[in-house]
């Protein structure tokens, strides 16, 4: 699998992520040892999670593997922290104390004694901006991560970050953004698109699939086990079966009939090779899913399919 360089810095990933947001709850123990196994033997490199994924499951999952699938040295580890879950509830602290505690915790679920990015999940109007990067720079400089980024900042907070830790030598860089890009969602290329490729920082979209929609696995309705069927996620998906969405799944399929790929592949190419993307990170609730995505690292969108692409999703600009 290629490798892309995150932004200015030196961090290398492969440009495919391995998302593990479902790990230790709708992916058991024997799926999560099927799904890196496979994506390692691809050439993948880079592992994303959170501190709040599953109550810290996912971590700990990834933890238990590390090592026996695949030696620590030869992945690229990246996790957040900034949200968990107490109970059903959803808590967000970007506190200094908050954040390290829970890289702490992180690093010991995972069974490391650094990851290679670590990244701030969620902006917060809490707690001043510069003692959340403060945080950044103690986590750098003890030695617990090697690089830091961002995730879910807007195009005015990715500036204001990035801009604040370039002001004073010896302060952490920023050198990654996490934020949702896909087909059916590209309001990032008003503001945040422009902001990283200035400041030199790499994206890593999450959900390039379109919360799964852009598969086409709901074009004629609902399938009993998918995300939009469930109570907890129902929500997080219906926003993209309005009818522009359903114009633009459509156009997908024709050109996934067209080239002789699946809708899948057309749709995370197009992310995968849009400007300013380092790597989309792919989640999967099973190993046959995930061989799904992993399949379309040799291919490349026509100009032609891509400006038609382009074209038809422009309203979700």
């Amino acid at each position: 699998m290629q490798q892309r360089y995150v932004g200015a810095s030196g961090l290398q990933v492969s440009r495919l992520a391995l998302g593990t947001m479902t790990w230790g709850k709708d992916t058991d123990e024997h799926e999560a040892r099927d799904q890196l196994a496979a994506y390692v033997e691809a050439g993948g490199t880079t592992i994303d999670t959170a501190a709040g994924y599953t109550d810290g499951r996912s971590e700990e999952l990834i933890g238990s593997l590390l090592g026996d699938v695949v030696r620590r040295d030869e992945v690229v580890l990246a996790t957040k922290a900034g949200i968990w879950r107490r109970g059903s509830e959803r808590v967000t602290d970007t506190s200094r104390g908050a954040l390290l505690r829970g890289l702490d915790r992180s690093l010991e679920r995972l069974g490391t004694d650094h990851v290679d990015l670590w990244q701030v999940h969620i902006w917060s109007d809490d707690v001043p901006l510069e003692e959340t990067l403060a945080a950044l720079d103690h986590a750098v400089s003890s030695g617990r991560a090697t690089y830091v980024g961002i995730s879910n900042y807007n195009g005015w907070q990715t500036a204001r970050a990035a801009t604040l830790q370039e002001a004073v030598p010896g302060r952490a860089r920023i050198v990654s953004t996490q934020m949702e890009y896909s087909l059916v969602n590209r309001r990032i290329e008003r503001e945040v698109l422009p902001a990283a490729e200035a400041l030199g920082i790499g994206v890593l979209p999450w959900s390039p699939l379109g919360r799964g929609v852009l598969t086409g696995k709901y074009r004629t309705g609902t399938p009993s086990d998918s995300r939009a069927a469930s109570p907890v996620f129902s929500g997080f998906v219906e926003a993209y079966l309005d009818d522009h969405s359903r114009g633009i799944v459509e156009a997908v399929a024709r050109a996934a009939d067209g080239l002789g790929w699946t809708p899948l592949e057309v749709a995370l190419v197009w992310v995968r090779d849009s400007p300013g993307v380092t790597a989309p990170v792919v989640g999967a609730r099973t190993a046959h899913q995930l061989s799904a995505a992993l399949a379309s690292e040799e291919k490349v969108l026509p100009p032609e399919i891509r400006a038609a692409l382009d074209d038809v999703s422009a309203g979700a600009a």
